[in-house]
């Protein structure tokens, strides 16, 4: 994901009609905010060693107060049949290791700090044999097993000067005296990332130790080693969206891969993700990567041990270039870029257990599907997974069988568990949110083709309710990143069905700059914010009313986050006369300002070629407060307070120009959200403003 946005393809043919996979009610009601803010979310699958079952995690919202809650699943791979067995385990996060156990996150036996546990889960999903495994009084934020279940590593923030989990770091780098003020060196890096501020020294490491009950602070080593010996001086997993892909063990177990960035003064403006490996004797690691200035990340192990598999991005400091697969010999030392002439960027890395084949994911123009690599020679195959369009597939794990675990949502539905046999057509294992969103009335999808800036082909989407009677008005959505993409994929933020739903038709366009049709496509965008982007969703809004004459081209919003949010507060000063009423979220509305207040400092150096000091002509050129005369549009403005990569302070001055011109606005903030809204009651009252505020200037008569 792209600095701003942090939230992601060949077709048969120019456009495709895609209703929901669920029956549909002419008589349903339509979906609303709560329904997508309550709907039940499908977690992460983790599949037993023998491949006869699956467990994955569904967290449920409380339709009354809100709360939610997690709940364990065990499904069976052997019983096409089987129904889910709800698991009597009060945790979350599991993962099943080589030794049969499956281990999860949960408080402590006492209750406290978060540890790690395990249980022996039956065919019938009888839990039994539950153990503690830690006893950390720092507590755990995450963990990983070796493929034997001998050894595990664990991570938590704690000092980098520490060598040990015992180590007492509660006197914080902070300043002297009695306040309770923070005082940072000019060369430390990162003072704040995303939304949490720094606290100087202190990193999220890798910590590993033999298998146990209660394990102590005392048996675990560090893998980056001691401080200045040689190993790096930064957070595993990386901060601020790393997890356990950034923590993987030999197959053997005889040592751990690990990713982490350089912290320090250079942090914010580098890229520099590097791969390490640690033998776990507690000396310094070795950085196997150390070659490539640019992005390494993703380390997958060959189950044979003879290769490690991984991506790497070829150029410094740009956060959107292609992530190529990378193959190492593990015992040459001789890596092999596999995927250099394959023109996409894959997410995701999984080996078949028999080390045959890697099966990755990549955007490919508007959906996520699979595609299975041959590692002798890099040869890349696209799969065909499902019926249709392949729409989003994620958590892909492949099975000693033979088969594929996946997991598949899109526009018209959530996530859910999958089965492909024999690399065929997958069918579907569970219904989390299946038997709810079919209760409402449903949608449809047309994608569509067009003439964009430069006569390239751009692509976009028509999202709207099926069936509906007469004209409805036109939604423009407008994506973040900016290199990134509106794809036929679930959201429970910015998601098409739910706005569509309120009786609009959605419109979103995958402007140049866009991921999912080649690296020039993504460049293209770099040093050109307001000029080919805004091109195109001129173009594509003409083209999506030519196609539907259904849409009501008179009666338009356009909405936007981060990028998007940017362009909005671009469209009110460069489109000032097309639409009846903007949504601007955590938008850039001055470009110097921005650039000297948020934190990854590498994303707008490479998108505008340098510092504002350095090439302060292009930021202003695409800097919408110079065009602050021209506004005249009603605009909803909306800002979280922990927003540390586009500070809140933008949304304050767009709503002050708003005010100052007399224009019609609304300001909506939130103290305790971020770059975006996550909590179940602020994402409730973000959809109602929002739905109020489309419907104040598109529906003024209901």
């Amino acid at each position: 994901m792209t600095a701003i946005q942090r939230a992601a393809f060949p077709l048969a043919s120019a456009f495709a009609l895609i209703a929901t996979p669920l029956a549909a009610h002419t008589d349903a009601a339509p979906m609303q905010a709560k329904d997508l803010v309550t709907m039940p979310r499908l977690g992460s699958p983790t599949v037993s060693p023998d491949g006869t079952m699956a467990v994955y995690s569904v967290t449920t919202t409380d339709s009354e107060s809100l709360a939610r809650s997690g709940q364990l699943y065990m499904r069976s791979l052997a019983d096409e049949d089987a129904e889910p067995v709800a698991l009597d385990l009060a945790g979350g996060a599991a993962s099943f290791a080589g030794d049969g156990w499956l281990y999860y996150l949960a408080e402590g036996h006492h209750g406290g700090p978060t540890q790690v546990w395990r249980a022996q889960i039956g065919a019938d999903g009888s839990v039994s044999n539950i153990v503690q495994v830690t006893d950390i009084p720092r507590g755990v934020e995450g963990y990983s097993v070796s493929g034997n279940g001998e050894k595990i590593a664990i991570w938590t923030d704690i000092a980098r000067s520490c060598t040990d989990l015992a180590c007492d770091d509660s006197a914080k780098p902070y300043a002297p005296g009695p306040g309770d003020g923070r005082l940072y060196e000019g060369d430390g890096g990162f003072y704040r990332h995303w939304d949490q501020w720094e606290t100087p020294g202190t990193y999220s490491r890798v910590f590993t130790a033999g298998m146990g009950s209660f394990l102590s602070s005392e048996a675990f080593t560090p893998v980056d080693g001691a401080i200045g010996a040689g190993g790096p001086q930064g957070d595993t997993p990386t901060k601020p969206f790393g997890g356990g892909e950034d923590v993987v063990w030999a197959p053997d177990g005889s040592g751990v891969y690990f990713v982490a960035r350089e912290g320090g003064a250079s942090e914010p403006y580098s890229t520099n993700l590097d791969i390490w490996w640690s033998d776990l004797s507690g000396g310094a690691p070795t950085n196997l990567t150390d070659a490539n200035e640019a992005l390494d990340a993703l380390p997958v192990p060959s189950p044979d041990g003879q290769f490690l598999a991984y991506v790497a991005m070829e150029r410094p400091t740009y956060e959107a270039d292609r992530q190529v697969i990378m193959l190492r010999d593990l015992k040459s030392g001789v890596v092999t870029p596999l995927t250099a002439d394959f023109d996409r960027s894959f997410g995701s890395l999984a080996w078949t257990p028999d080390s045959r084949w890697i099966v990755a994911t990549a955007q490919d123009v508007l959906d996520t599907p699979a595609f299975r690599i041959d590692p002798r020679s890099g040869a890349v195959e696209r799969l065909d997974l499902m019926a249709g369009n392949e729409a989003h597939i994620g958590n892909v794990t492949p099975l000693a069988s033979g088969d594929i675990l996946f997991t598949r949502d899109s526009i018209g539905a959530p996530a859910e568990l999958f089965l492909s046999k024999d690399w065929g057509m997958a069918e579907p294992l569970t219904q989390v949110a299946t038997p709810t969103i079919g209760k409402f009335a449903p949608v449809v999808v047309e994608r569509f083709s067009f003439a964009g800036a430069n006569g390239d082909t751009v692509w976009g989407q028509i999202t709207k309710l099926e069936g509906h009677k007469g004209k409805m008005p036109a939604i423009l959505y407008v994506h973040g990143g900016p290199q990134g993409s509106f794809n036929d994929g679930w959201s429970s933020r910015w998601n098409p069905r739910v706005v569509a739903s309120q009786g609009y038709a959605v419109i979103s366009v995958d402007f140049h700059g866009s991921t999912g049709y080649g690296q020039d496509f993504t460049d293209s965008i770099n040093g050109d914010w307001g000029g080919k982007p805004l091109e195109d969703l001129k173009l594509g809004l003409a083209a999506a009313l030519e196609r539907d004459t259904q849409i009501d081209g008179s009666r338009a919003c356009a909405m936007g986050a981060s990028y998007g949010g940017y362009m909005m507060n671009w469209i009110a000063g460069n489109w000032p006369d097309r639409f009846d009423c903007l949504v601007q979220h955590d938008g850039l509305f001055d470009m110097r300002s921005f650039y000297y207040t948020t934190e990854e400092l590498w994303f707008p150096k490479w998108d505008f070629g340098g510092s504002y000091a350095e090439n302060s002509e292009l930021y202003e050129r695409w800097n919408p407060v110079n065009h602050v005369d021209k506004w005249q549009t009603p605009m909803l403005v909306v800002a979280g307070e922990k927003d540390f990569r586009v500070p809140y302070t933008q949304g304050l001055a767009s709503f002050t120009a708003l005010q100052e011109r007399g224009i019609e606005s609304q300001l909506l903030v939130f103290p305790n959200e971020n770059h975006w809204v996550l909590g179940a009651k602020n994402s409730l009252q973000w959809h109602n403003t929002v739905f109020n505020w489309l419907d104040r200037w598109l529906k003024p008569d209901e």
